[in-house]
């Protein structure tokens, strides 16, 4: 496991991070606390440090098993959590962005973590009730009350997040020093703003998704039965969400993986690695062959023939104004047929 340092800051992590969300049996399909502790393990032992959590995964559970797990050794682990989803449907204030839900949120995360701070209090969601103004200085008195040390913005529109990183800059106050967003082969979406806006603001981007709810692995592949194929895509609201388009892009996944010699796990890891060295994929597993097996990528890297075969299963349209500023007579007015003459610092 290597490691890297989360955006701007001086703080290391490691290049993968262990997600939580199922850790706990609540929902209906997460880990038992034993294979949880497995899971947990494992990932501490192959030298990873980033654990990520949130006060909603698996109704609090997640957090107290997490602060259970990493209680032995506490400053070894970078332990990550979040706020703005409810915990108590029907209570307006028991959800959102706001400073109150900031307080009341943070605390009782706190007190099921077992912990006195969090090392990363991310926003979970963006919340369009409440001004950026009053998100940001809420995160920058918890950061100066030592209750979390660095925050970070999850699942919030590329326009919202550069306002905030200007407003936070401007007014001196805590910045965002990572954005967590859904990436896989199947969603590429964040390339079009989200992925250049965090390399702009020099942001770190955690990713989930990266197995785009096992479509990618062979999961629900078209050759197996009802009950084991398409009964499971069925229930499986993140893979439908993707649409069945998306199964023949597993087949290129696994096809990819045989002729690597790797897992379509971390085949499709691997290729959400080589697109940006800011991203760090988040492993999610409900079982430790799972982790271990996710784990291996570490040493391995896709051939670059292979991650463009990829890329070319998944045709991906930039839009506007990408695609309209990249064209080449664009480019020759924008730099007056100079801009391959010109090296530019990033």
């Amino acid at each position: 496991m290597r490691y890297r340092l989360f955006g701007r800051t001086g703080l290391r992590v490691s290049e993968l991070a262990l997600g939580t969300m199922t850790f706990g049996e609540e929902w209906g399909w997460g880990a038992p606390k034993d294979e949880a502790r497995r899971i947990f393990d494992a990932y501490a032992e192959a030298g990873g440090n980033f654990i990520d959590t949130a006060n909603r995964y698996t109704e609090g559970t997640s957090e107290r098993w997490v602060g259970e797990f990493v209680a032995a050794d506490r400053d070894r682990f970078v332990v990550a959590t979040k706020y703005t989803l409810f915990d108590r449907k029907g209570d307006p204030n028991s959800a959102g962005s706001h400073r109150k839900n900031l307080v009341r949120s943070l605390e009782a995360s706190l007190a099921r973590l077992g912990l006195p701070y969090v090392d990363v209090l991310w926003v979970h969601a963006w919340d369009e009730l409440t001004p950026v103004e009053e998100v940001l200085r809420g995160l920058d008195d918890v950061v100066r009350a030592g209750k979390a040390l660095y925050v970070g913005v999850s699942d919030t529109p590329a326009w919202v997040v550069s306002r905030a990183q200007a407003i936070a800059e401007l007014r001196g106050w805590t910045a965002f020093a990572g954005l967590q967003v859904e990436y896989s082969l199947a969603r590429r979406d964040i390339e079009r703003e989200l992925l250049p806006m965090a390399r702009a603001h020099g942001m770190a981007v955690t990713v989930w998704g990266a197995l785009a709810g096992g479509v990618l692995t062979g999961k629900y592949r078209a050759d197996r039965t009802a009950e084991d194929g398409a009964a499971r895509y069925a229930g499986n609201p993140a893979a439908q969400r993707l649409g069945g388009r998306y199964l023949a892009l597993g087949e290129t996944v696994r096809a990819v993986a045989a002729e690597a010699g790797l897992s379509p796990a971390q085949v499709a890891l691997a290729w959400v690695r080589a697109q940006d060295p800011a991203i760090l994929p988040i492993l999610g597993a409900r079982r430790v062959e799972q982790v271990r097996d996710a784990l291996g990528v570490t040493d391995r890297a896709l051939a670059p023939e292979h991650v463009a075969r990829l890329s070319a299963a998944a045709p991906f349209e930039p839009g506007f104004p990408a695609d309209f500023l990249a064209q080449p007579n664009i480019r020759e007015l924008v730099h007056a047929g100079m801009r391959d003459a010109i090296d530019a610092p990033r």
